[in-house]
């Protein structure tokens, strides 16, 4: 277990792990269909971030890493097929992060929410687009910041 997480409950520590897989199905599934692009793009970046990760979040990738693409699987299919339904409750978990990140090491907090918005532009531009043009999709744009969760730089 990462040391940033000591403080943590159980259930606290899941969510924190999950958190990225959310971000990707939240991102890759806005529009009703997440698509093989989308799922590679998040394998892709996982295994980047597993490599060149800051310090505070270099462990945190290589856990979340070992097998993501059979995580990131399970965890959707936890969630209903209907698009806006589970947005909703992708939205409603992620919000759950807030007061959690205010718990953590304040560089660990903001470098974990930068992770996530990395993560959901990543999966946003990796599919879709015609010729290049308007490659982020309206369903995509308005989950894109993440305004579901506080930027732990600004509270």
């Amino acid at each position: 277990m990462l040391p940033e997480f000591y403080k943590l409950s159980p259930a606290e520590i899941e969510l924190m792990y999950k958190a990225p897989l959310l971000v990707c199905i939240l991102i890759a599934g806005a529009d009703g269909n997440i698509d093989n692009k989308e799922i590679k793009g998040a394998i892709t970046l996982t295994e980047k971030k597993q490599k060149r990760s800051k310090s505070h979040l270099k462990a945190f990738y290589n856990e979340l890493g070992e097998d993501f693409e059979d995580k990131l699987k399970i965890v959707i299919q936890g969630f209903p097929t209907n698009a806006k339904e589970r947005s909703l409750l992708i939205e409603e978990s992620l919000a759950k992060i807030n007061p959690i990140l205010k718990r953590l090491d304040s560089n660990f907090a903001i470098e974990f929410y930068a992770s996530l918005k990395e993560i959901a532009s990543t999966i946003a531009h990796s599919s879709g687009g015609l010729l290049g043009l308007k490659k982020v999709g309206d369903e995509e744009a308005m989950y894109l910041h993440l305004p579901m969760i506080i930027d732990p730089a600004k509270a």
